[in-house]
């Protein structure tokens, strides 16, 4: 492991020795400076190297309470000044104190605090020396008070943008996150509402036409011998349906072959075929000029058809069926009726609109998902309808 790295992991957890250790270096430079002479070394000042250790002691807890460390190092700093005279180097205590000050505290009371050490720092200095306050060496005191707030507060601005770019790199991340659950989410939906509607159609078919051939088996061999044949079929297009719909879980995009094949209206006749195999007698009307629709449009409207023709047959106890194709200018308009009777009790397309069942919240939501409506209730002469009225055309998805 990088000793670096080592290193910063043990100051954290230590930050008393982490915040003293800025007096090392101060302490080492006040001996050195005091040891030089004009033109040779000579033995170092002690009192003034232990007057520097003592101002350093604060700076042990410079993190804890910085305010409190910056106005005591510069009060000790100003006293040393005045104590001793002939010190030329500026209070290291002080601007460490400063610096963390700025770093630590609000930017008002740095930039308060930074001005009254740097006037106060030239003042003294100018009083003890006998100069003027705007000479070389009191601007320099005055300006490193100044240099050691500033810098402090560079700092400090340079975290806070740091932690504001984490802070809108890790939000982005989780609205992604979010965004991602929520689409799997509704592509759940649409798969268990697709696979509840091919279920369900041809797990009605299938029986219907085993209790046909159950019937006829002894009494007409032939007639039995094609309603297996038609469940043979069913049951055949019921797993090719399965098969496609469970495949789009291990898609790895949203390709646009990858939900191929999606049923279209041209298979309407196809399905109904199937119905009057089971005994129901189906007739499909197309009105108004067929314009091109999206996909989403001929799926929905497809699902919807293939709904209400297998309520009908499962619980109305309908003989016929008429599904109409109606399209206008802007919207397909999908009308599905029977003679059959109305069972509010199975709570389905046939409960005298309830609206309870599965099956017509299933055909309200896909109708809502491309912003179109379903509505559906008894007919006044007798029998149920569902009408559909669907947009051929969908809008660009806001984002």
């Amino acid at each position: 492991m990088d000793v670096t790295v080592v290193w910063r992991r043990w100051l954290a957890r230590h930050d008393r020795v982490r915040d003293a250790l800025p007096a090392v270096p101060l302490v080492v430079v006040a001996v050195a400076a005091t040891a030089v002479g004009e033109s040779s070394w000579h033995e170092p000042r002690w009192q003034e190297a232990a007057w520097t250790a003592l101002s350093c002691l604060p700076l042990a807890v410079r993190s804890r309470w910085p305010l409190h460390v910056a106005l005591v190092t510069l009060a000790g700093g100003l006293t040393l000044m005045a104590l001793v005279p002939g010190i030329d180097t500026p209070p290291g205590a002080t601007l460490v104190a400063l610096y963390t000050l700025a770093l630590l505290g609000s930017r008002r009371t740095a930039w308060a605090v930074g001005l009254l050490a740097a006037v106060a720092l030239t003042g003294v200095h100018a009083g003890t020396h006998g100069g003027s306050p705007v000479s070389g060496a009191g601007l320099l005191r005055f300006d490193v008070a100044i240099a050691a707030t500033a810098l402090g507060r560079a700092v400090r601005n340079r975290r806070d943008h740091l932690a504001k770019a984490r802070e809108r790199a890790e939000r982005a991340e989780s609205m992604q996150e979010e965004e991602a659950r929520r689409r799997v989410a509704v592509e759940r939906v649409r798969i268990a509402r697709d696979l509840h509607d091919v279920v369900a159609h041809h797990i009605t078919l299938v029986n219907a036409q085993a209790g046909v051939a159950h019937h006829l088996l002894r009494t007409d061999p032939d007639q039995a011998f094609q309603a297996l044949a038609h469940i043979k079929d069913n049951s055949r297009a019921a797993l090719d349906e399965l098969r496609a719909t469970v495949g789009l879980l291990r898609q790895p995009d949203d390709a646009p072959g990858a939900r191929a094949p999606i049923p279209r209206l041209a298979d309407l006749d196809r399905l109904a075929d199937g119905f009057r195999a089971s005994g129901l007698s189906v007739e499909v009307t197309r009105t108004g000029a067929p314009a091109p629709q999206a996909s989403a449009t001929e799926l929905t409207a497809y699902r919807i058809v293939q709904e209400a023709l297998t309520n009908t047959h499962k619980h109305a106890s309908a003989t016929r069926a008429a599904v109409l194709l109606d399209y206008g200018p802007h919207s397909l308009r999908v009308t599905v009726t029977d003679d059959g009777r109305s069972d509010p009790v199975k709570g389905t397309s046939t409960g005298a609109g309830t609206g309870t069942g599965h099956g017509l919240i299933g055909m309200r939501e896909r109708a809502n998902a491309i912003g179109g409506t379903v509505t559906a209730g008894p007919r006044p002469e007798g029998g149920f309808q569902v009408v559909a009225a669907l947009p051929l055309s969908l809008a660009p998805a806001s984002v």
